[in-house]
């Protein structure tokens, strides 16, 4: 079970967390509960660091922010102690949840279930410090990125062999769109590994990327779950599982959106063998990440056009290595805008279904929509728009696709 700030913002919410985690004991279930700092106490840390140092040592960064879920840890141990469930808090270095030594984006490399097991075998509850670990050469805490919990409780589910993973946070389940955007947006029974992968990359905020990646390589059966419910009879939420679980699949599943997105194009850039690298890695080695690409070769073969987008917090520093890369790039100038989002379709049964993608095309030109760029898989399509258009876009492609229905 793991447990995001929302969910343990105050004592009244850890104690109603405890009455969640008081269900699933009386159920018969050995419990792993991993936990987020409280709402907001990220931040507030982050903030200090920055205060006193801005250019702050990375290592020391991650010993301040992992404090703030193990307050929460030490806090829902006690809740639970009080109500007579026998349970002990855990910091990530003690499990130990081994990782790699990239402080404040660290990977997961091991997670040892020897001690957790024991604890299991004697009756307590494990309590889990989240988006924390221990890198073993140095012995030093390591973060795992923001949103690092989900990531520590799927790989903890793994580790230990459970049964399910519960992620619970403030929403009941996994929609077809944003329902504040979409008030007719439908929670979904199931959504196959493949799908919450894309929607998580691509502007769901439900769950971290990497934590869904690992469940779908883990075999990880995992719910995204209401806290807010009432811990006697609560939702089921929406299963996160292989394809093969789900019955009968929509052509569409969901309908994605993100207005974090920045736009860079590069006019008639002279068109030889080496363009493409001297532009893209240095960006690559800037650990910036480039997502859309639309190239244009000229009449003349010439000169080309490219653009591509970048995560807005990136944007300066992309335009800044695209400016130094200018000595090996010839090029008539470069544009930005900043003013756009990314809508995607997303859906396996794309797979076997031809004309998604033009009947998408056709609706959004039908709303007056201009497409700045396009990228495509398997199971998604992505279209570039201007922001302003970012509600309407969603809406008719929810409704194109008959998602607004049960």
């Amino acid at each position: 079970m793991k447990f995001g700030g929302t969910s343990v913002a105050n004592v009244e919410r850890i104690k109603n967390v405890a009455q969640h985690v008081k269900r699933e004991v009386a159920a018969g279930y050995d419990v792993a509960v991993v936990v987020s700092a409280m709402s907001g106490k990220t931040n507030e840390l982050v903030a200090w660091c920055n205060e006193a140092s801005p250019l702050y040592d990375q290592r020391e960064y991650d010993t301040i922010v992992a404090s703030g879920e193990q307050v929460t840890s030490g806090l829902l141990a006690l809740t639970l102690s009080s109500i007579g469930i026998k349970a002990r808090s855990w910091q990530g270095w003690q499990v130990p949840i081994e990782t790699s030594a990239a402080h404040g984006s660290a990977r997961i490399s091991a997670i040892p279930s020897k001690n957790l097991d024991d604890g299991f075998a004697a009756g307590e509850v494990a309590v889990i410090s989240g988006f924390q670990g221990i890198e073993p050469l140095s012995g030093r805490i390591t973060t795992l990125g923001r949103g690092g919990s989900d990531t520590s409780a799927v790989a903890i589910a793994g580790a230990i062999g459970a049964e399910r993973c519960d992620i619970y946070t403030d929403v009941d389940g996994v929609y077809t769109t944003d329902p504040r955007i979409v008030p007719k947006a439908q929670r979904m029974d199931r959504i196959a590994f493949e799908e919450m992968l894309e929607m998580a990359s691509l502007g769901a905020k439900v769950l971290q990327v990497r934590s869904v990646e690992l469940a779908m390589v883990h075999k990880v059966k995992t719910y995204v779950r209401s806290s807010f419910d009432d811990p006697e009879n609560p939702n089921p939420g929406t299963l996160i599982c292989d394809e093969e679980d789900i019955m009968e699949q929509q052509v569409v599943t969901g309908i994605a959106y993100s207005k974090d997105e920045a736009q860079i194009t590069l006019r008639d850039v002279a068109d030889r063998p080496g363009v493409a690298a001297a532009i893209f890695v240095p960006l690559a080695d800037a650990n910036i990440n480039v997502d859309m690409i639309v190239q244009n070769i000229s009449a003349d073969g010439a000169s080309t056009d490219i653009t591509f987008t970048v995560p807005q917090a990136e944007f300066q520093r992309a335009k800044d290595v695209i400016e130094k890369a200018r000595k090996d790039v010839v090029c008539d100038n470069v544009e930005t805008n900043m003013d756009v989002s990314k809508i995607s379709v997303i859906g396996i049964g794309m797979r076997s279904h031809a004309g998604v993608a033009a009947t998408c095309f056709q609706a959004l030109a039908g709303r007056g929509i201009n497409i700045r760029a396009i990228t495509t898989s398997e199971i998604k399509i992505s279209v570039l728009i201007d922001a302003a258009y970012t509600e309407l876009a969603v809406r008719t492609l929810h409704t194109l696709y008959g998602l607004d229905k049960a």
